[in-house]
């Protein structure tokens, strides 16, 4: 008898611990631990060093946007560099990407918060759905030359939604270009540095890389901005 409750302990135990894993290593894999991105960042140096120049990236065209041009590939990277990715890493169950910036010259290992790209393609079917019925996606208000606000009404939505800033923690809302693709607006944060900050800045010189200097992460899926009367505001050109 002692034996069987002995295995059924055991059991119970082993199924405990099997319950508590995945959730002790989700909270792991959403965090952005900074001797990750250390470890990254190593991995990296020594593989351009190694390579004469080349970078571990994988193959993006051309016209990608700016801070999804340059994500990491880490296969190039385990395990002669590092034993594997970053537990964080989309690569090992995690919700980053982790991606290069300045590239061309001084290669700077930062994160994509990979849930901001959920929200928008989960927007993105209902504006298509939206499409098919009506041709044009619902534009609500003109904020610049070819960027819009979106009727979420007419989308079926009970509240406007957004996305968490990972710089404020605000919420960010979104917009629309005339071509139908989704952003992230970040004029808040932008706003919040300018205002906190001196910071000497030329009309018509994006400014993005401000969210960049102090922050893990890069403004992902967002257009260019410039500043005006010391205010961000979209670049279009």
């Amino acid at each position: 008898m002692k034996k069987i409750m002995m295995v059924v302990f055991m059991f119970c135990v082993a199924v405990l611990s099997g319950c508590m894993y995945p959730q002790e290593r989700l909270q792991q894999n959403q965090i952005p631990y900074p001797d990750q991105l250390q470890i990254v960042q190593g991995a990296v140096n020594q593989y351009k060093e190694a390579n004469g120049g080349l970078l571990p990236i994988k193959t993006r065209e051309m016209d990608t946007p700016l801070y999804q041009k340059y994500p990491i590939e880490f296969t190039k990277l385990s395990p002669r560099f590092m034993p594997e990715p970053p537990s964080n890493a989309f690569e090992n169950g995690g919700i980053y990407q982790y991606v290069l910036i300045d590239a061309e010259t001084n290669p700077t290992v930062k994160l994509i918060d990979l849930r901001i790209a959920e929200e928008i393609r989960d927007l993105k079917l209902k504006i298509k759905m939206y499409r098919d019925e009506h041709k044009y996606p619902p534009f609500k208000k003109v904020i610049a030359d070819g960027v819009y606000t979106l009727d979420y009404q007419k989308l079926k939505y009970k509240e406007e939604p957004f996305v968490e800033s990972p710089y404020s923690g605000k919420n960010l809302p979104f917009v629309i270009d005339a071509q139908g693709e989704v952003y992230v607006d970040y004029r808040i944060d932008l706003y919040e540095i300018l205002r906190k900050n001196v910071v000497t800045m030329q009309e018509g010189q994006d400014i993005r890389f401000l969210l960049t200097e102090k922050s893990p992460f890069v403004p992902a899926y967002s257009l260019p901005y410039t500043i005006k009367d010391n205010e961000p505001i979209f670049f279009v050109q």
